[in-house]
């Protein structure tokens, strides 16, 4: 880990700590936009992490922004962090300044498409995308548009566009988005594809598992030492021993995969390590999640209990920007597509 990447850690640790108290994420379980966290994340500038200095961002190396949201997971962050760090990549990936406020991406699922078509000296923007995150939380959103001679990246108000609210298993929101003609604000044509977005964001969305697994499994060894049954405390039993072994090692590939998928990012989006991180931490997600529920019992299903707000959005993110099953297939036909005389040099390599 290099010293940049450390600090920035210790640093966004030390903000999540005080900024995403339970009270924080009980109300915005309820709705409510957690204004005093998003000012602080604003303020120290993880917010435009991927935006370059020169138009206005912090600038931090790809591999040192994508690693606070590993951070971020561990804390369950209730805001657009991600998405708004995406967004902001995009944006000035096609040379349009990142304006202030959160911000999210749409399309963000394989099969939604959206079109653009000239309209004088702007463009119009068509189309409906599904599942999208925060939308209703945001003023405007940076979308990736098929012109019919290449991608164009277009910042479009969300008041131009029909917002249906949607949320998913953790209670963020997730909307659909209906484009009827609506009038970008601004747009740059960009070398950006769909699948590079999808694949970035695949890669945030493994960190935020990464992060969250870590998190459940502090808090179910912590139960366990603390939860006394028949007369010593449950983390004394071979049992709940052996689980919580397994949930150590679901844990600990997750965030080797989220790693070497972050430094992989950095070179380029479309490497196989991408892939490999998306359906390992989706797979971590569903096996680490039973295992804490199960020692922890029902108390762990309770609103007044901390682990569901991470077992909840390790539950939604495995199916965003790519379930397991997804981007196996796509890494099943890239493998196929190399030959058996590459098959050793891409397990190893994982490049």
């Amino acid at each position: 880990m290099s010293e940049t990447r450390e600090l920035v850690r210790e640093a966004a640790e030390r903000l999540f700590e005080k900024h995403c108290s339970a009270e924080t994420l009980r109300r915005a379980d309820g709705g409510e936009f957690p204004q005093a966290l998003w000012r602080a994340l604003a303020q120290a500038g993880y917010t435009s992490a991927l935006v370059p200095e020169s138009a206005g961002g912090a600038g931090l190396e790809m591999s040192d922004a994508l690693s606070l949201l590993i951070s971020a997971g561990r804390h369950a962050v209730p805001a657009p962090l991600a998405e708004t760090m995406l967004a902001g990549w995009l944006l000035s990936a096609a040379g349009i300044a990142v304006p202030e406020g959160p911000l999210t991406v749409a399309p963000v699922r394989a099969g939604d498409s959206l079109s653009a078509k000239r309209d004088g000296a702007g463009w119009r923007i068509d189309g409906t995308a599904s599942r999208v995150p925060w939308a209703r939380q945001c003023g405007t959103i940076a979308v990736l548009a098929d012109t019919g001679a290449g991608s164009l990246v277009a910042l479009v108000a969300a008041a131009d566009c029909e917002i249906r609210d949607g949320h998913n298993v953790a209670g963020e929101p997730r909307d659909e988005l209906v484009f009827a003609a609506a009038k970008s604000l601004h747009a740059g044509a960009s070398a950006v594809s769909a699948g590079a977005l999808r694949a970035l964001g695949a890669v945030m969305r493994s960190a935020q598992m990464a992060g969250a697994l870590q998190s459940v499994l502090e808090t179910s060894v912590q139960y366990a030492r603390e939860r006394v049954q028949f007369g010593r405390p449950i983390g004394r039993f071979q049992a709940v021993q052996q689980n919580l072994a397994v949930l150590a090692g679901q844990a600990a590939a997750a965030t080797a995969a989220a790693e070497a998928a972050i430094e992989a990012a950095a070179q380029g989006l479309d490497s196989i390590a991408v892939a490999a991180a998306k359906i390992r931490a989706g797979e971590a997600a569903g096996i680490g999640a039973a295992i804490a529920h199960q020692v922890h019992g029902a108390i762990g299903f309770t609103q007044e209990h901390r682990l569901h707000y991470s077992t909840r959005r390790l539950w939604s993110w495995r199916d965003e920007f790519g379930n397991e099953a997804w981007w196996a297939r796509r890494l099943g036909g890239e493998v196929a597509a190399a030959g058996p005389a590459r098959l050793w040099q891409g397990i190893t390599a994982a490049g």
